[in-house]
């Protein structure tokens, strides 16, 4: 059970830390050097643990008190947050929304859909960030982040919604199975150029390719062009460079348009989950609840 006692000086203590002096938190908090003292102390008593060294001429925090304050300071700022969430719950979706997304998958998906979103909601000023570098959502003050990857686990401050996975196929040029012909099986891939997409790391990501037993594992292969780029390696696969696994969400064009044709149909596996990622502090905000609410109806991974 929790008791409101426990809320009871938190303010005039974070206040008096703050500004070093119980006149100067009087002052701001429009309470009496006296009674300010008195709050203080009866923290203290109530905690067992002396909060400041006191002097003539000044307030120190403690070790105790300096443990404390920081709690303090994180417990007053959740409430000014979810004080604000409610009184703008009636509210039209307005202000800054920052969003944070994968390059190509950002391009390609998600922007259009942040076009719809401004222009549904004059008063919302959207700010895209385009990464495929990992992003602390609560470092860096994200709203609402796309993430493509296979993690599942999420801390706890964070809401997350899974919206599907990614279909790889393997996919050439038609003029590349002209010149050289298709594989016909998954044994027959390393006997193919190939293009890859190269990690910062210097690594390629692997293929996943299903066995005869029907279990998928992944591949290292051998490339002929490595780029890292996922719209560069679409158009060096198109313009006849080699076989590539690809995402349908990238290629959907390409395919429509026999740019690239789908080898192998029955090798298409599912790739990595696609997520929605927001601090749950934020969740209730209309700005943020009405992206959410766009992007889980609307974002397309297959």
């Amino acid at each position: 059970m929790y008791s409101t006692e426990r809320l009871k000086g938190i303010e005039v203590f974070v206040e008096t830390a703050r500004r070093g002096s119980f006149t100067a938190a009087g002052e701001h908090l429009n309470l009496t050097n006296s009674a300010v003292g008195k709050s203080v102390a009866r923290l203290e008593q109530r905690l067992g643990r002396k909060l400041f060294e006191r002097t003539t001429r000044s307030l120190v925090l403690t070790e105790a008190g300096s443990a404390f304050y920081a709690i303090c300071v994180q417990v007053l700022s959740h409430l000014a947050e979810a004080e604000a969430v409610l009184a703008a719950q009636e509210n039209e979706p307005v202000g800054r929304l920052k969003i944070n997304v994968p390059v190509a998958f950002g391009r390609i998906e998600v922007m259009p859909l942040v076009l719809r979103l401004a222009e549904r909601h004059p008063g919302l000023r959207p700010e895209v960030s385009f990464t495929d570098r990992f992003v602390d959502v609560a470092d860096e003050n994200i709203d609402l982040a796309v993430r493509i990857t296979a993690s599942d686990i999420w801390p706890e401050q964070l809401g997350h919604r899974h919206l599907g996975f990614e279909r790889l196929v393997i996919c050439a040029s038609p003029g590349f199975i002209d010149r050289h012909g298709s594989p016909g099986s998954a044994e027959d891939f390393e006997t193919f150029d190939s293009v890859l997409y190269g990690r910062a790391d210097g690594s390629t990501i692997p293929w996943r390719i299903r066995d005869r037993s029907g279990i998928v594992e992944s591949r290292v292969m051998e490339g002929r062009l490595v780029v890292g780029s996922a719209e560069a390696q679409v158009q060096a696969v198109s313009s006849g460079l080699g076989l590539a696994q690809l995402a349908t969400w990238l290629i959907r064009d390409e395919l429509a348009r026999g740019d690239l044709v789908e080898i192998l149909p029955e090798m298409a596996v599912d790739g990595l989950p696609l997520h929605l990622v927001w601090p749950r502090s934020r969740q209730l905000s209309p700005k943020v609840d009405a992206a959410i609410t766009l992007f889980a109806e609307k974002l397309r991974i297959r």
